[in-house]
């Protein structure tokens, strides 16, 4: 199988190199910093396999699944939570969670092949289905439940975030862009450096402002107005 990388730190790209030379049915055709010179080269010469990382600069390894209409087989490289991975809408053939081991990259490559074997398909689609209804947020020595159509919106503060729910407020250690990768795309959106948003939890919009039920008053920043209203007037 035709394979490249796409992870833009060195040391992580020194493991998947030698692990994918030690896996004789590998051939790596080429590795990438970021996902605009990956998706430069795929659309010159396709692939069977991309071990893609979540964090990447210019364009998250999350943003990069969405542009692609007829992806390879991919497997997510990440130091991601379990939890946080179950909830990606695209039905990723696996993940290794860093650090990994080679007998655990050894298995996920077998779930490729056996995927090739079965004759199952490639592309692969949204299933609203497979979408967790809760997470677990680590805050503090805490890990609260919170259902996922419970969050209104979640605001950036300071090294936290603050994450307002129908019935209270609650600190994570995690980053916004790291909600704004995990959440569902179709009901959580970025509408400003410091916002995100639940569509759903959306009274009304005048201006560049943003009204939810309950009175709560969000601003839209210039630079998310134009794609987010393409989204929800779409």
């Amino acid at each position: 199988m035709n394979c490249i990388i796409v992870e833009d730190q060195p040391p992580a790209q020194r493991v998947l190199k030698k692990y994918i030379e030690d896996v004789g049915s590998l051939e790596l055709k080429g590795v990438f910093s970021d996902a605009i010179q990956a998706m430069e080269f795929l659309e010159a010469e396709p692939v069977d396999l991309l071990f893609l990382d979540v964090h990447l600069p210019k364009i998250s390894g999350i943003d990069f699944l969405k542009t692609m209409a007829n992806p390879p087989s991919i497997i997510l490289t990440t130091a991601f939570s379990e939890y946080a991975l179950e909830s990606y809408e695209f039905n990723v053939v696996d993940y290794l969670l860093k650090p990994f081991s080679f007998q655990r990259f050894v298995k996920a490559i077998s779930k490729v092949s056996e995927r090739k074997k079965m004759g199952l398909p490639i592309k692969y689609e949204t299933d609203s289905t497979s979408l967790r209804k809760e997470i677990y947020i680590k805050s503090g020595y805490e890990h609260i439940k919170i259902h996922v159509d419970d969050i209104l919106h979640i605001t950036a503060d300071s090294d936290y975030t603050q994450i307002a729910t129908k019935n209270k407020k609650h600190l994570s250690s995690e980053s916004l862009r790291f909600w704004s990768e995990m959440l569902p795309g179709k009901l959580f959106y970025r509408i400003h450096k410091s916002h995100i948003v639940n569509i759903e939890a959306i009274e009304k919009i005048v201006g560049n402002q943003i009204y939810l039920f309950g009175g709560i008053k969000l601003p839209i920043g210039r630079a998310y107005k134009e794609k987010f209203m393409k989204s929800i007037l779409k």
